[in-house]
């Protein structure tokens, strides 16, 4: 494989697609494996993941057809807003305990969409579970953190197959 194939557009769509997939089976695998309880926002995360990959895998089906651009420009506000939704979710295990709390008194367009979800899909959207509350770290980094890694990896990889940079020679004939 050439650099240049490396960094195409159609393979860094394909990337975007089969990771972000893997991390949305990654993330039932260790429900069901560690008997964890996915928060609503947990579950939102992996909503926007599926989304992603789905947006993704159209749009690298779709190159080198300018529809692909265009399809694949939602990738950016899906991997954005999952960046905010996994640092506010870090941001709240981060309280001291007791002090915070992700359930409110009425339900959010979050929390009303999980819930309408896992009445539908419960075994992909069920929450059982509370935001604040760390169940699982991975070295040293929950499941929220690594989250973020995770949606900032999207972003970057959606940017860069969504705006290509031109290609550079490095020696001149």
């Amino acid at each position: 494989m050439t650099r240049q194939s490396f960094f195409s557009p159609r393979f860094l769509w394909l990337l975007l697609a089969a990771g972000s997939a893997s991390l949305v089976i990654a993330s039932l695998a260790l429900t069901a494996w560690q008997n964890l309880h996915p928060c609503h926002l947990c579950i939102f995360q992996r909503l926007l993941y599926l989304l992603l990959a789905g947006v993704a895998l159209a749009a690298g089906l779709l190159v080198p057809r300018p529809p692909a651009r265009w399809v694949g420009f939602f990738a950016l506000p899906l991997a954005a807003g999952g960046l905010a939704v996994a640092a506010y979710q870090s941001w709240l295990q981060a309280q001291p305990p007791g002090s915070v709390s992700c359930v409110g008194g009425e339900l959010g367009l979050i929390e009303r969409l999980v819930e309408w979800l896992g009445q539908l899909q419960p075994e992909l959207f069920l929450a059982t579970g509370f935001c604040e509350e760390v169940e699982m770290t991975i070295l040293k980094l929950s499941l929220a953190n690594w989250s973020v890694l995770g949606f900032a990896v999207c972003l970057a990889l959606a940017y860069r197959a969504w705006r290509p940079t031109p290609e550079r020679r490095l020696f001149s004939s």
